[in-house]
């Protein structure tokens, strides 16, 4: 490739905070904008040369024959774009982000990807450009990258640009609204800022809440020794159904962990199937069951269908709570909201 910027790029990053950043009385100096729940990705296009990269390096470009299709018609012959892979899916009425749909697209046989990209067609949602034409932007202020960005997005149904706005009040109503469409919080950018790659620039506001849930069972870490992760279950209708699992212990916390709940093993000998892990084939997700008697309260960001989004965070015991008394009635369900109400211009 022959561009202002060639690969690979690392994309620049962001720092989690605890609320929406103020704008300052003087004039604005942030703009805010949804946060999208796919896979990251740069867009890299030279004429009929186009290549995606994900945030560590892979070209996802084979797994999305859409979205390249998309770029390399609707696109300039000349830029790099920065943003995010996802797959809508229509729930409820409703189009919302389908994590689901997304993660299976990632398959190694050539033939389920060409399936998969009609039946579960992704979009990239950009917002950033980093170069356009002969132009290198990285070092342009945010607020002319914008401006290239949408003058560099037409009007290809799988091509978008994130809508953003200077308001902080706003950006604080899109923190709870649009998580009703799969989103994942609020992002906010300097508006004289430069793009620096692999740098925590930006700041970023993501939900979490707390549940009460019963450890189900466990897996053995992939060392042979300790836990590896403890699997967790909410009551639906009297059905304990597994929603996720807590994995970030110490190394002695794993060896504690793991004798407290060798004891409760339901079968000294058992284990249950798992499901086949699509980034590693080799690995079955085999766990072993154990007797349901403890609750756990776990920090969570949000909830895909019935599972908990994200790997969870262990917070504490909760000897007080029964474990039939978890179920799914205590979770912040958000309202629900149209994904591409979240797009500019939709």
């Amino acid at each position: 490739m022959d561009l202002p910027v060639n690969p690979p790029v690392a994309p620049m990053l962001a720092k989690a905070v605890t609320a929406v950043p103020p704008q300052p009385e003087a004039e604005p100096a942030w703009s805010y904008e949804p946060k999208w729940d796919g896979f990251r990705a740069l867009i890299f296009r030279d004429g009929d040369d186009i290549e995606i990269s994900s945030r560590g390096g892979k070209d996802l470009a084979r797994y999305f024959p859409e979205i390249v299709e998309s770029a390399r018609a609707g696109l300039p012959e000349k830029l790099v774009l920065d943003g995010e892979i996802c797959v809508p899916k229509v729930r409820d009425g409703v189009s919302r982000l389908d994590w689901d749909s997304l993660s299976q697209r990632i398959h190694p046989a050539a033939s389920r990807i060409a399936k998969l990209s009609e039946e579960t067609p992704a979009m990239f949602i950009g917002f950033d450009a980093l170069a356009l034409g002969t132009r290198n932007l990285m070092e342009e202020p945010y607020s002319l990258r914008r401006e290239a960005l949408l003058k560099a997005v037409g009007a290809d149904p799988r091509l978008k640009v994130s809508r953003v706005t200077q308001d902080a009040t706003l950006a604080q109503e899109w923190f709870t609204a649009f998580e009703g469409a799969g989103l994942d919080g609020v992002v906010a950018k300097q508006l004289d800022g430069r793009y620096l790659p692999g740098k925590r620039e930006m700041l970023k506001i993501k939900h979490k809440r707390t549940a009460d849930c019963v450890v189900m069972g466990y897996r053995v870490h992939k060392s042979g020794t300790g836990l590896g992760s403890m699997l967790l279950g909410l009551y639906d209708d009297g059905e304990l159904r597994m929603v996720g699992g807590s994995s970030a212990f110490s190394d002695a916390k794993r060896l504690e962990l793991q004798q407290q709940f060798e004891k409760l093993r339901i079968d000294p000998d058992g284990v249950a199937p798992g499901e086949v892990n699509r980034w590693r084939s080799s690995e079955t997700g085999e766990w072993i069951p154990i007797r349901q008697e403890l609750v756990a309260e776990v920090a969570y960001d949000q909830m895909e269908k019935m599972r908990f989004r994200h790997t969870v965070k262990f917070l504490r015991w909760r000897p007080d709570r029964a474990p039939e008394s978890c179920t799914y009635d205590q979770l912040d369900v958000p309202l629900t909201y149209d994904v591409y109400d979240v797009l500019e211009g939709s």
